[in-house]
């Protein structure tokens, strides 16, 4: 008996501003040719549900990334977590949301774990009212006057973690598990 998984794909920085530019049916035909079953889009910024039968997660990603790079001929960083992860990620929020607009809360997932060095070099202080908090294969981000207005924001991508990241807001986050229960 074959057993599938349901995943959730991240791509990072696709359809924003005038490059890199995928249209999630692409996106759809992309990974239902690596053999994704399923497959669901959710906006237009490269979130994506599907289910494999592949195990590793991190293969997918390889292999997601591949696909776009020859098909469509870009260059985008994937990542592929476990549906139940992102469940996780969001059971797991050390954040009291009642008192935060969702739309200025950001989760950075990561391609490994935490970079807890990197994170500790923050000046915390510095970036108020701007928070963090860590989480295993994610940071939790409240970034209340806006990401596009955030110093700390900039820490958090991929220079400044010295690994892929990408962000999604708070409302994505948690539509992406219900999502992948439909």
């Amino acid at each position: 008996m074959t057993t599938t998984t349901t995943y959730v794909a991240l791509l990072r920085g696709i359809n924003v501003g005038t490059k890199n530019r995928l249209p999630m049916q692409t996106l759809r035909e992309l990974l239902a040719g690596m053999g994704g079953s399923g497959v669901r889009t959710h906006l237009q910024s490269g979130n994506a549900v599907f289910t494999h039968e592949e195990a590793d997660p991190l293969k997918l990603a390889a292999d997601l990334e591949q696909a776009i790079a020859a098909g469509p001929g870009l260059t985008v960083a994937c990542l592929v977590r476990p549906a139940a992860d992102l469940r996780r990620v969001v059971e797991a929020n050390p954040f009291p949301m009642e008192e935060i607009d969702p739309a200025r809360f950001v989760v950075v997932f990561l391609s490994g774990p935490v970079p807890l060095d990197r994170l500790a070099a923050i000046d915390r202080p510095a970036h108020l009212p701007d928070t963090f908090e860590p989480g295993e294969q994610e940071i939790y981000a409240y970034l209340p006057d806006g990401i596009h207005n955030s110093k700390l924001a900039g820490l958090l991508t991929d220079r400044g973690l010295g690994m892929t990241a990408t962000s999604r807001n708070w409302n994505t986050v948690t539509r992406l598990p219900d999502l992948a229960a439909a």
